[in-house]
């Protein structure tokens, strides 16, 4: 586990950026989070289940790429799960609107 804990989202976040910092992590980041939303809306449009796990595989593989091989760290899901998912859909917003590049 990780020694500090965070009480807050807004406390969490900057730490999460801070593991991020590499422009191809958060390029795999970006990539495996929009594979996830196709996989989904896949999903929802033919009703098999099969996409929503290949959205699950690319929206973790893509992170986890990138943070094994350009990152060399530990992917913060490992140890604030709920806090990293979360901020994974807010990093992506931001690359997604240009306010964090990628």
């Amino acid at each position: 586990m990780a020694a500090v804990r965070y009480d807050s989202f807004s406390q969490f976040y900057p730490y999460y950026l801070s593991q991020h910092e590499h422009r191809l992590c958060r390029r795999a980041h970006f990539l495996g989070t929009s594979s996830a939303v196709a996989g989904i809306a896949q999903c929802v449009a033919t009703a098999d289940p099969w996409w929503l796990l290949l959205a699950v595989v690319t929206g973790y593989g893509g992170a986890w790429l990138g943070h094994f091989a350009f990152e060399k760290n530990r992917p913060a899901t490992f140890d604030y799960p709920w806090y990293s998912f979360r901020a994974d859909w807010v990093m992506y917003w931001e690359m997604l609107t240009g306010k964090l590049s990628w």
